[in-house]
């Protein structure tokens, strides 16, 4: 019981620390990982600052809140299921559109809470999630956004086991 309002309590903290602006995209994430299948639905806000590193390109990111559902393919008769709330900062190399396509790469560490652990894989509730990602925004506002995400989750070492978790995934946004 301890451990599940002291979830609730660090996944509060993680929502307040978003920013308050409003909300600029939304997203649904499909994905196979080791003996797991993830979906996964998620807001996105844009950070307000970008950097530029040349004519064409330039740094920015946003926040990810997201929402997932993993379904553990290796638990045998008794498969389960995980819920999985995140909450990460994405950091973006985007490229100016041409042609209508605006590339881009990303790279994120996060954090994660699940409902129970992954038997034999993750030892807790409180996951790192990280990721790299290839995708480009098209649309004739730039809203559309289809991109392969990468991702691996593990405890850092907090608790074992630690084996963790990679997902190749498929993401498709809406930027609003």
């Amino acid at each position: 019981m301890k451990k599940k309002i002291c979830a609730m309590v660090v996944g509060g903290l993680s929502f307040a620390a978003m920013p308050a602006h409003a909300l600029d995209g939304t997203y649904l994430l499909l994905g196979r990982g080791d003996g797991a299948d993830i979906a996964r639905a998620g807001l996105m806000w844009n950070w307000q600052k970008t950097w530029r590193v040349s004519d064409q390109w330039h740094w920015g990111g946003y926040w990810d809140a997201s929402l997932g559902y993993w379904h553990e393919r290796d638990a045998g008769s008794d498969n389960r299921n995980i819920v999985d709330i995140g909450v990460t900062p994405v950091f973006r190399l985007q490229r100016s559109a041409v042609g209508g396509l605006a590339p881009y790469v990303e790279g994120a560490i996060g954090v994660h809470l699940l409902s129970h652990p992954y038997a034999g894989k993750l030892g807790s509730c409180f996951e790192f999630g990280d990721h790299v990602g290839l995708g480009a925004r098209f649309g004739p506002k730039q809203e559309y956004d289809l991109a392969y995400v990468l991702q691996h989750v593990s405890n850092g070492g907090i608790k074992q086991p630690n084996h963790g978790i990679n997902f190749n995934q498929i993401r498709f946004a809406y930027h609003f």
